[in-house]
């Protein structure tokens, strides 16, 4: 297995991140032009460092796809707010046909985990999703797990905030089976580049909702959609 970690300036958490990647899998860094010395750790903890001069989370994240060669490539946060180490859960949904993506639902653990201003941002995306491509989903988070040559076959082409959204609305819209189970969420090493402001915020969220409005409507019949049931809160 590979996952990939888009990496901007992560020299704190670095060392725990990659101390978490499961025993025998690939970490692949994709540096996005750190200036702390974020490629440097990464190698001497034993990850493959890619570069990725083009700044932008999507960016990061399809070299870091291109780079792999895994059959199931997954994608994590590298600023030690997920834990690498609850992968396989999301891997196994994968092996077993259970889902084609999976996808890891936040929940916090720790006062500041999950800032306010992320949360509506969050909410207000899952409800643009849900009604755009029939996709009920939690979060919109990023851990997750597919088949790399499914997801390249999806043709992704947003390289800023919006790349995780429409990996779902072109999965869902593709028939994908996409799933979600919780993982814990924890306050991040350091500063966000995107939820520590109120600014970034909002520009994450116009970035998600261009490629909402980007994507073509597929013919799907009503009440079809791709993804798992969800079970009711509390079950």
């Amino acid at each position: 297995m590979d996952v990939v970690l888009p990496c901007l300036d992560e020299a704190g958490a670095l060392p725990w991140v990659l101390g978490r990647v499961p025993t025998g899998w690939r970490a692949i860094v994709v540096d996005n032009g750190s200036t702390d010395g974020s490629p440097e750790i990464a190698a001497d903890h034993g990850a493959t460092v890619v570069h990725e001069p083009r700044r932008g989370f999507g960016a990061a994240c399809h070299t870091g796809l291109l780079a792999s060669d895994a059959d199931i490539v997954c994608f994590c946060d590298c600023d030690a707010s997920l834990d690498p180490g609850t992968l396989p859960t999301l891997v196994r949904l994968v092996l077993d046909g259970t889902a084609d993506l999976a996808l890891g639902r936040r929940r916090p653990d720790g006062r500041g985990a999950w800032p306010l201003r992320a949360r509506l941002g969050n909410l207000a995306l899952t409800r643009m999703l849900r009604r755009r491509a029939g996709v009920r989903l939690g979060d919109l988070g990023p851990m997750r797990a597919a088949r790399r040559r499914a997801l390249l076959d999806l043709d992704l082409t947003d390289r800023r905030s919006g790349y995780p959204l429409q990996m779902v609305v072109r999965a869902a819209d593709a028939g994908w089976r996409v799933v979600e189970r919780d993982v814990t969420y924890r306050p991040r090493t350091g500063k966000s580049k995107v939820t520590g402001t109120w600014l970034g915020t909002f520009q994450a969220v116009r970035d998600m909702s261009e490629v909402l409005r980007g994507e073509p409507s597929p013919t799907r019949p009503a009440g079809e959609s791709g993804t798992e049931p969800r079970p009711p809160e509390g079950a």
